[in-house]
């Protein structure tokens, strides 16, 4: 299993932003992607509080996960680079 979960939408640019530093860092983890509709993201919702991507979940993050593509990238940089 993944150390990190990253749960995104392909369609969003934020999220590819995201998928591009992990790939270029070469950090293990597994995606889910979110159904497009907000509404239907109650998986999302009841792990985050809320229902926007990108989310990075991982037991090793202090809150548990981060939910913006830029603090998203500044921790992977700064843990993986």
């Amino acid at each position: 299993m993944s150390a990190f979960t990253l749960y995104d939408r392909p369609d969003c640019p934020y999220s590819k932003r995201v998928r591009r530093v992990l790939d270029v860092l070469e950090v293990d983890h597994e995606e889910v992607i979110v159904p497009e509709s907000k509404p239907d993201r109650d998986d999302l919702e009841s792990i985050t509080g809320q229902r926007g991507v990108p989310v990075l979940v991982s037991d090793d993050l202090p809150e548990g996960y981060l939910d913006d593509s830029s603090e998203i990238s500044t921790y992977l940089k700064e843990h993986y680079n």
